[in-house]
């Protein structure tokens, strides 16, 4: 599997993420889907101390102990939080940051994170303090690298204009192409790198597209209405060649830009992960496909948080 570099850090990372949230509590099963894919090729795990309240840190923590400089590892802070009471409070200090790392690396069992992340972020944040607070751990060797996941396009440009982050992520696929009018040209000028969160879009871009959409997208989903969603799927499939999947077009999908560094995708399961792997991924859209693709769906805009 290829590997990206991360913003302007000496970090690669594999071209396919594995989202942790959804691994569960159970150890054994945990640490073979990690296992499963570190041997695929995938050598970048994301987690975020939130994830089942510290739990999901120190699950990935004894699955990769022995595998350590195998992985490219990358947690999530912020969110100040109780373990025994279940509740937190969005928190971006300075001091809770610096707490919050120091909780991570020994949940997580290691002495440095390769990438961290803020999770989540308002421009009423004190975000010159989170910056500071980024920016003495990367300088102690706490962190290699830090970055922000948000969905907010005038909260990323704030940390584009004031930091030295390496990379954003944000939600981004063929159902929600909302980056691409604010956001990846704005990180690509800027060398800043894109991890694609939600590629799959709740599984709704899946191999079991149809079926997720009468549970997911009963609703509608962002501005698409049920019956849009439906007929999208239709048309998608209609342009699947022999041996060709939903997951795999939908993945190169956000592949195709080229500040976008790696899709994330979630997973409960070995054959949920085999579902997104057993691709060639040495091969990308064709230009053509990819007009096809942004013809099918709507390059719909965000009504808040717009770039000021």
């Amino acid at each position: 599997m290829r590997k990206n570099k991360l913003g302007k850090s000496d970090i690669m990372i594999s071209e396919l993420t594995l989202g942790c949230m959804s691994l569960g509590t159970e150890q054994k099963e945990a640490a073979r889907m990690i296992d499963y894919a570190i041997d695929s090729g995938i050598n970048h795990l994301d987690t975020a101390d939130l994830y089942d309240f510290g739990l999901n840190e120190e699950i990935i923590g004894k699955a990769i102990k022995e595998k350590r400089n195998q992985i490219i590892l990358t947690t999530k802070v912020g969110n100040h939080f109780n373990k025994e009471t279940k509740d937190w409070f969005w928190d971006p200090s300075k001091e809770y940051i610096l707490q919050a790392v120091k909780h991570s690396l020994q949940r997580l069992n290691t002495d440095y994170i390769d990438f961290c992340m803020l999770h989540g972020g308002t421009l009423e944040d004190p975000i010159s303090e989170t910056i500071e607070a980024f920016e003495e751990l990367k300088k102690g060797g706490l962190i290699r690298a830090y970055g922000i996941s948000s969905i907010r396009p005038n909260v990323i440009q704030e940390f584009v204009k004031h930091s030295s982050i390496d990379g954003v992520m944000t939600q981004y696929s063929l159902l929600d192409r909302r980056p691409e009018e604010e956001v990846l040209g704005l990180l690509q000028k800027n060398d800043i790198s894109v991890l694609s969160r939600g590629p799959l879009a709740k599984g709704m871009l899946s191999n079991q597209a149809e079926k997720l959409i009468d549970v997911k997208g009963k609703e509608g989903y962002l501005d698409y209405s049920y019956e849009e969603l439906k007929s999208i799927n239709q048309k998608l499939s209609a342009l699947l060649q022999d041996n060709q999947y939903m997951n795999e077009i939908a993945l190169k999908y956000v592949q195709k830009h080229p500040t976008v560094a790696s899709a994330v995708f979630g997973a409960s399961s070995v054959e949920q992960i085999q579902e997104n792997v057993n691709f060639d991924f040495t091969k990308s859209l064709t230009d053509e496909t990819y007009e096809e693709l942004q013809q099918i769906t709507n390059a719909i805009r965000y009504d808040k948080h717009r770039i000021l």
